[in-house]
């Protein structure tokens, strides 16, 4: 079958000039299937409580009120039966830990009244608490992010290491001097635009001979910090105890330029892992509250990687043995294949336990490490005489769960997909440290279902499914109706995209469904066989979905994401268009019935392909698009523009004229003169990576040129446009958009 391409349009670029119609967006109302499956809770984290019980911990979004929320399901019958309890998570349970022993759990609280916000950290031992102490005004907010949150009992379980927002003056005797105040401190970016100090806090109690509450004499409340200053400032986060006085944390730097680049979705960071001997007790005893106290401190890992996530393993004594944490490459690629890295406690040395794969051969298809960005907070599992480090990890477009011998670093895929069986994505939500580990696991068209593992008497590995999400029969009947497949672009490989169709429509005569691309972000990101429900509600209004992983996706081996550096524009693009005319020839869709949507780099490569294809695409919806690179300067990253377009980034970089013309000519603000089709454009006013401008910038270049376009402004949201009000009416404007437009070819 004849396919379209990139010069189809070239005789045709002298076209007379389309008017606005301010009335293209229409609302349709409200998706009974948008609003049930976004409501549906979600699994976020696990732990086990009160020894092997497992507890769940869910997220679940209130359209009606406007407010997500969490709630708690506890597994007390474990495997031998079905018995639970649900509970609804306070709003004011900023973060919880479960120590190691299961009797304690440390508590961060947060408590409004009015305009004021009083803080505390809490250690209940059963129904009971142990210590409880008002840490408002000895800190700004707790820090509960990916990034620098820190939650961690010592051995001995009376002390808790935690991370906070130290304040601008940490004292009340403090001078007039109003310059600290307003001096200007780089924040850690997008999500992160509140955290700029963070610091790593010690709690201390004494537990009562006689049960009662600790008092305030019995409590000690210190800040750490380093006794020999850095050439660069360090922020300190993600601390664990191995010892009673030796921590592991990792710690983020500022660049020489003075920067925090952003961290949220960057695994290339300038940061490593640090060994922070804590002081003697007796010298700190009485300490006042809030003080800042001099350690002792050692970098472990070398300036060109960035590590991040310490694990502590122990051996049947409780003896700290080893320490692991995930690496990769400072600069390049703002993610990419992780190593798995190993220090001996002992010895001192350390070693690449899982280096990095560069591609995966027909011997061993394993593509290397692609995990969460953390791993959990305790990631061993114990089978046999072996102890295994388990981590989710990216494969190709499904997610798996694996097993890595701490000892060899031998990978073992334990949820291979087999013949017959469903797209199964999965996650790992948390170990017990002995033998049993929670998981969740979705596809597609399934919304996830929690499941326990656990390692039998012949050390077997056994599931069994604790809960499954609740729907009502049309819901469920209608997804019934859907199918998913994996769809491989022999043309352009390694590229593969996910399809979602209708087993009715696709068998049912005439036009086939309209097609929507969903390319992802990133771009070193990928779309996996995981439930969405935005797109599983989309596929439900009748279209078939195209999800797109392009060369540079992450699962697939590091050659790739290489290979796509430089060629932005171009080799993401044309993987785009081969997997469209993939599907077209296979019969999936067909020509003059696709439109497209993609999201930050996705949206990127949206406005590229309306520019460069002007006839493939009869509508297009981007969120927060990278419209003009060399305009970026503006970002949380501003090193991503170079680095994903073939500069290289320092601290002294410049945007040159020469540089812009590149970027400039790699943008799709260079092909906007030849857009056809009309364009929604969702823009979240906080943005601080794909910020603002870039949208608007597009937007008034297709105003200017009497294109079809509408732009929907988000105040208060930032690149997701994840809140619960703003994502159900992006929703709903692009499923308008297509609805109104999407059958309309723009030649």
């Amino acid at each position: 079958m004849d396919t379209l391409s990139k010069g189809s349009f070239v005789k045709r670029q002298n076209h007379t000039s389309i008017t606005t119609d301010m009335s293209l967006l229409q609302h349709t109302g409200p998706s009974t299937f948008y609003t049930e499956l976004a409501e549906l809770p979600l699994p976020v984290s696990a732990d086990f409580v009160g020894g092997d019980v497992p507890r769940v911990t869910y997220t679940v979004r209130d359209l009606e009120r406007n407010i997500t929320r969490s709630l708690t399901k506890t597994f007390s019958g474990g495997i031998s039966s079905d018995h639970q309890t649900t509970s609804h998570d306070s709003s004011e349970i900023k973060a919880f830990r479960t120590s190691p022993s299961r009797s304690r759990q440390a508590v961060l609280r947060e408590v409004s009244n009015g305009t004021s916000t009083k803080r505390f950290v809490e250690i209940w031992a059963g129904l009971q608490i142990e210590a409880s102490l008002d840490v408002t005004k000895y800190h700004d907010a707790f820090h509960t992010d990916d990034f620098t949150s820190s939650l961690s009992f010592s051995p001995s379980e009376t002390s808790l290491l935690y991370t906070a927002e130290a304040n601008i003056i940490g004292d009340d005797n403090a001078s007039d001097d109003p310059y600290p105040k307003f001096r200007y401190t780089p924040h850690f970016g997008e999500l992160s635009r509140g955290k700029k100090r963070s610091a790593i806090f010690l709690f201390r109690w004494t537990r009562s001979t006689a049960f009662t509450k600790a008092t305030k004499q019995d409590m000690l409340l210190v800040a750490l910090s380093l006794a020999q200053p850095t050439q660069t400032p360090v922020l300190f986060g993600q601390a664990t105890f191995a010892t009673e006085d030796v921590i592991y944390a990792s710690g983020h730097e500022h660049t020489k330029d003075g920067r925090l680049l952003g961290v949220k979705w960057c695994f290339n960071r300038p940061m490593g892992i640090w060994e922070i001997k804590l002081p003697e007790s007796a010298t700190v005893q009485g300490t006042p509250f809030g003080t800042k106290i001099s350690c002792n401190a050692l970098k472990l890992t070398p300036s060109e990687r960035s590590c991040r996530s310490p694990r502590v393993l122990y051996d049947k004594n409780q003896t700290p043995t080893k320490l692991f944490w995930f690496s990769n490459p400072v600069g390049g690629p703002h993610a990419s294949c992780v190593s798995l890295e190993s220090r001996d406690l002992t010895t001192g040395t350390n070693k690449v336990l899982v280096d990095t794969v560069m591609e995966p051969t027909p011997e061993n298809d394993f593509p290397g490490l692609y995990p969460n960005y953390n791993m959990p907070s305790s990631p061993f599992l114990r089978r046999g005489d072996h102890t295994y480090i388990v981590l989710n990890s990216l494969w190709r477009s499904r997610a798996t769960i694996l097993f890595i011998d701490t000892e060899s670093g031998a990978v073992s895929d334990e949820t291979k997909m087999r013949d017959g069986e469903p797209l199964y994505s999965w996650d790992l939500h948390a170990t017990d440290d002995k033998t049993h580990f929670i998981c969740s696991r979705s596809t597609p068209t399934a919304p996830p279902e929690v499941l326990l593992g656990y390692f039998d008497e012949h050390d077997n590995l056994n599931w069994k499914v604790l809960d499954k999400a609740m729907m009502s029969f049309a819901t469920e009947s209608a997804l019934r109706d859907l199918t998913a497949s994996i769809i491989p672009i022999g043309a352009r490989p390694p590229t593969e995209t996910i399809v979602i169709q209708s087993k009715k429509a696709f068998t049912r005569p005439g036009p086939k469904p309209i097609c929507v691309n969903i390319p992802h972000g990133g771009p070193h990101a990928s779309t996996t066989t995981s439930f969405y429900p935005a797109i599983a509600a989309l596929a439900l209004e009748g279209y078939t979905i195209s999800l797109h992983n392009y060369t540079g996706s992450m699962g697939f081996g590091e050659k790739y994401i290489q290979k796509l550096l430089g060629n932005c524009g171009t080799m993401d693009v044309q993987d785009v268009v081969e997997s469209v005319n993939e599907l077209i020839r296979r019969g999936i869709s067909e020509h003059g019935r696709q439109v497209i949507h993609g999201g930050s780099h996705g949206g990127f490569l949206a406005a590229h392909l309306i520019g460069q294809y002007p006839t493939l695409f009869n509508a297009a919806v981007m969120r927060n698009p990278v419209t003009s690179v060399g305009e970026l300067t503006a970002s949380d990253i501003p090193d991503w523009a170079y680095g994903e377009f073939g500069f290289q980034f320092t601290p002294d970089s410049l945007m040159t004229p020469a540089t812009f013309q590149k970027m400039f000519e790699a943008s799709p603000i260079a092909h906007v003169d030849n857009v056809r089709a009309p364009v929604l454009l969702l823009i979240g006013e906080d943005d601080l990576r794909a910020v603002p401008a870039q949208g608007l910038r597009f937007y008034h270049a297709l105003k200017g040129r009497e294109r079809r376009v509408e732009m929907l402004w988000f105040k208060g949201e930032t690149h997701s446009i994840d809140g619960v009000e703003a994502a159900r009416v992006s929703w709903e404007a692009g499923r308008d958009w297509f609805k109104n437009l999407g059958q309309n070819p723009a030649d």
